[in-house]
């Protein structure tokens, strides 16, 4: 039954009072007059490793993750995780190879570094880039899918569910980032916690549907059973699914690519690490891994069950729109089943994603916009108050743009693959304009430019080639033409590089050196975990 109980409102209640009044008490314990524009937009020096870890997720997971990926569990099993558990494999990178450049070079922002390492003109087109790209398709995405996941499960319409989003969001932006860091931690626990309650409920009603009472280890018995197909991590080219998820191309090839272009070249992202010293840093990304590795179980698995349990006859109508199965409604699905009071926390977890993600990106469109844009071209002398300000005014006007663009996307049936799909036009060019920046000194202007320029038309003809030569031309997996744009940009930037040198080169290099990449002994024997775990799980579910 779509609809919350008594109870659900106030487990909700409960949970809006707790990040609302944390949030102002994080805010005032610095005053408002004082509040410098470094303290507003990156929290300097104020978050802990712990806040820095799970900011990171509470940015990170939304409704794309909740109801996109447990459909993709449902639809093609546990390989979907990758995207997770690759992600930690990912962070570690980030932290010794990424992270340490930035700070080495107190760099705030991407376009800032794109500025330092190439010029003005590159850095202001990538700003502009990323700003449309924030407001149009990030925020307009989450609030849609979080719209669409709320008023699913509860009486509020669509409408509110936008507006609710939207507001509550905005509540939490308008601290800043400390006040944003911070109560990300209540929202990483909600989500968790909240997550984890409706997997055991799920596995708990796949046990009971199979007579062995609410036995969750029994569930997780009767799913190996009932859909083996459904634990294969790595698919053959002869799989259906192999378009989607190309075999080895998870583990080195264009997942990597996509992987470390979202976390060690996103503003939004990178943002939370970036107030920090090297060592809190780099503790609250190997924290941030460590919650990586859950993340399949809270979204994953549930997808899974309700696949077992629709083959089993069950929820055939709520699994289906118009006579076709709809694997997105897998979840909603789920959660209608929780009893009062248990759905509430799920609904409150589910929320605490959202908000969290929508106050990441608001955050880095006030940031990047204020301090790549308004500072650059508008006032130059502007005050920390003054700045301050316009992040401020940066994050009501583009919330209020998003909310008001959102409604037009209820024609489009968005689904997690081709949300990734999408966001991998443009990664290619990314990571290989910030990775020659870091280590080829030769790299220059020109050829940065001519890598922003060429990814998203590559990009396209390498997906349409196929339908326009009528099938003559190879039809790549998404993650394969990732990995093709990636080598054929780098070639490029490498050639313009080596043929038109750039005189004042000098004047444009970061500096980089072999020292900032030791690692303290803690962090190698967490990556080494993390790593561990991470084998084992592809040894067992190859």
């Amino acid at each position: 039954m779509n609809q919350l109980q008594t109870a659900d409102y106030i487990v909700f209640f409960v949970y809006f009072i707790a990040v609302s009044s944390y949030g102002y008490y994080i805010y005032h314990k610095k005053k408002s007059k004082d509040l410098s524009s470094k303290d507003f937009f990156l929290a300097e020096g104020s978050l802990t490793w712990w806040a820095i870890g799970a900011s990171l997720i509470a940015s990170n997971i939304s409704a794309e993750h909740f109801i996109g990926m447990s459909g993709s569990g449902f639809a093609l099993g546990l390989a979907i995780a990758s995207y997770e558990w690759m992600s930690a494999a990912t962070l570690i990178i980030v932290a010794v190879f990424i992270i340490p450049v930035y700070l080495k070079n107190k760099i705030f922002t991407m376009p800032q570094f794109l500025s330092r390492r190439y010029n003005d003109k590159v850095s202001t087109i990538m700003a502009v880039f990323w700003l449309l790209v924030y407001v149009f398709v990030n925020l307009t995405s989450i609030i849609y899918l979080g719209a669409l996941a709320i008023s699913s499960i509860s009486t509020i319409s669509f409408e509110w569910s936008i507006v609710g989003l939207s507001v509550f969001s905005m509540i939490v932006t308008l601290g800043g980032m400390k006040v944003i860091g911070y109560t990300d931690v209540i929202q990483v626990l909600v989500l968790i916690f909240g997550g984890l309650i409706t997997t055991y409920l799920a596995l708990s009603l796949l046990s009971q549907e199979y007579g062995f009472g609410q036995d969750i280890f029994k569930g997780l018995s009767i799913l190996r059973n009932e859909a083996p197909e459904h634990f294969h991590m790595i698919f053959d080219p002869s799989d259906k699914y192999y378009k989607e998820l190309p075999g080895l191309s998870v583990l080195i090839g264009g997942m990597l690519i996509n992987n470390l272009a979202y976390w060690g070249c996103n503003q939004y992202i990178v943002q939370r690490a970036l107030g920090a010293d090297l060592n809190t840093a780099r503790k609250g990304i190997l924290f941030a891994a460590f919650l990586k590795l859950l993340v399949p179980v809270i979204a994953v698995l549930p997808g899974i069950v309700m696949y077992v349990l629709h083959n089993k006859g069950l929820f055939q109508a709520e699994m289906s729109q118009a006579g076709v199965i709809k694997p997105d409604h897998a979840y909603p699905t789920l959660m209608n089943l929780l009893p009062p009071g248990l759905k509430g926390i799920a609904f409150a977890a589910l929320t605490a994603a959202i908000v969290a993600s929508l106050a990441g990106k608001a955050n880095s469109i006030s940031t990047i916009f204020s301090l790549d844009i308004y500072k650059k071209y508008f006032n130059r002398n502007a005050s920390d108050q003054k700045m301050v300000r316009v992040g401020r005014w940066a994050v009501a006007i583009s919330m209020t743009i998003a909310a008001i663009v959102t409604p037009s996307l209820k024609s489009l049936d968005q689904a997690y693959q081709f949300i990734q799909e999408y966001v991998g036009f443009i990664s290619p060019g990314v990571l290989a304009i910030f990775l020659l920046g870091f280590y080829w000194k030769k790299t220059t202007a020109a050829a940065a430019m001519t890598g922003a320029l060429i990814t998203i038309p590559l990009s396209t003809v390498l997906k349409f080639l196929p339908v326009w030569t009528d099938g003559a031309f190879p039809d790549y997996p998404f993650l394969d033409r990732m990995g093709i744009d990636f080598v054929v940009i780098v070639i490029l930037m490498v050639a313009i590089s080596l043929l038109r040198p750039q005189k004042d080169l000098d004047q444009n290099t970061i500096e980089v050196d072999t020292s900032m990449f030791k690692v303290s002994t803690g962090f190698a024997i967490g990556s080494l975990l993390i790593m561990g775990i991470l084998t084992a799980l592809y040894t067992v579910f190859w």
